[in-house]
């Protein structure tokens, strides 16, 4: 007798009951698939984020330092300057591989949207600033080859914003001054998408900024000692030092602590369904009291029931575990849409990172918690006294 034959047989006499069963235990895989991606996703997204900066350490004017490099970052006005004569004193270091100098100008533009908005200007260092941002890509053209050049490099979405091609006149708003269109940058994912990029020395001179920046970007060598060096920083004057691996350790904190939520969050949904195991099995093996007692009498050992009661279990939640995979590959796009709609900002790249592992993990966390809670239904069943069970049948 094929004992798992046998189990299925008696899993499908109440189709209804098994179906909503398995239902539950379904949407707790998916449930549990999908927070285990979302965590995955949104963790790789972060990292992915902050080493794409492109150097490790950021220098701006004194102030409050994530202010200040989240405000330069995405483009904010406001912000403080300071002198340029930095860069030989940061480049003196023996740990620094390489610097790129970085102007942010914000200008209002009254025929952007309703009520205007603000233009965000990057003045970056032509030869320093392409390696450092090695990811960026050309839909159109490239970059600008001297620094006193009057001409713009476009992220993708600054373009297609202002309608922009290569050649063509980009006339910054209340200077009367036109710039002209070399290079449109493909979609990257990132705050380069929104930003307008202009030679460094051409911004400092159409703003009134010679000698000025808002931010120094510095490349540390691999091996150095990075708590030296940034020591050493700290003790420069009217400078802020903006570590991100500072940044990142906090940033990964917080991902910590939302961590705890998350699995709290699964780890109910999968109670929720083993309760429901529980109850189905557990009524299973009530219905079928008299049966039970006849195989007993039949020669059946108290440890065949249990192996019997314990296989329905397993193959109720292995049923349900795999669809509530396959659901959560299925709607893992969808997932992250509705992610993205009520967190707008969250980090670029997949938010649900589903891959072998998480499926594997979730499918095993589903079957393992089934086959604990089918333990004492299955342990019921192996402990029923025979007579007593023919003769409550007879009743």
């Amino acid at each position: 007798m094929n004992i798992y034959s046998v189990a299925y047989k008696n899993l499908l006499r109440k189709k209804t009951r098994t179906a909503l069963t398995a239902a539950g235990i379904a949407l707790s895989a998916w449930v549990l698939a999908t927070l285990l991606g979302f965590n995955r996703g949104y963790e790789n997204g972060l990292n992915r984020d902050i080493d794409n900066m492109g150097f490790q350490v950021l220098l701006t004017a004194k102030g409050c330092p994530y202010e200040a490099a989240t405000l330069m970052l995405k483009g904010g006005t406001g912000l403080r300057y300071m002198l340029e004569d930095v860069v030989k004193t940061v480049t003196s270091n023996p740990e620094v591989e390489g610097v790129t100098r970085m102007l942010m100008q914000g200008v209002f533009d009254p025929n952007k949207g309703e009520n205007g908005a603000i233009a965000a200007y990057l003045g970056v260092d032509a030869q320093t600033y392409p390696k450092m941002k090695g990811y960026l890509e050309f839909k159109q053209g490239g970059w600008f080859t001297d620094n006193n050049a009057y001409e713009a490099v476009m992220g993708y979405e600054a373009a297609e914003l202002e309608q922009r091609e290569i050649g063509d006149k980009l006339l910054i708003p209340g200077l009367n001054t036109e710039i002209k269109v070399v290079g449109v940058l493909k979609r990257s994912g990132t705050q380069d998408d929104g930003t307008i990029f202009l030679p460094i020395s051409a911004v400092q001179k159409i703003f009134s900024k010679q000698g000025k920046l808002t931010g120094l970007g510095i490349k540390v060598k691999k091996g150095a000692d990075m708590d030296a060096f940034e020591n050493r920083l700290y003790d420069l004057p009217d400078v802020q030092v903006v570590s991100m691996a500072q940044v990142k350790s906090t940033i990964m904190s917080l991902v910590t602590s939302a961590k705890v939520i998350v699995f709290a969050i699964a780890f109910i949904a999968v109670i929720i369904a083993m309760a429901g195991v529980v109850n189905t099995i557990l009524m299973s093996v009530m219905e079928r009291y008299g049966e039970i007692g006849i195989l007993k009498s039949m020669g059946a050992m108290p440890m065949d029931i249990f192996r019997m009661i314990w296989a329905e279990t397993a193959i109720l939640c292995s049923i349900g575990g795999m669809a509530g995979i396959a659901l959560s590959l299925a709607t893992a796009r969808a997932a992250e849409a509705a992610v993205r709609h009520f967190l707008p900002y969250t980090p670029n790249g997949d938010m649900i990172a589903l891959d072998f592992n998480i499926a594997a993990g979730a499918f095993g966390l589903i079957v393992v918690g089934g086959l604990l809670s089918g333990i004492y239904p299955a342990w019921r069943a192996a402990h029923v006294r025979p007579l007593e069970a023919i003769r409550s049948e007879g009743e």
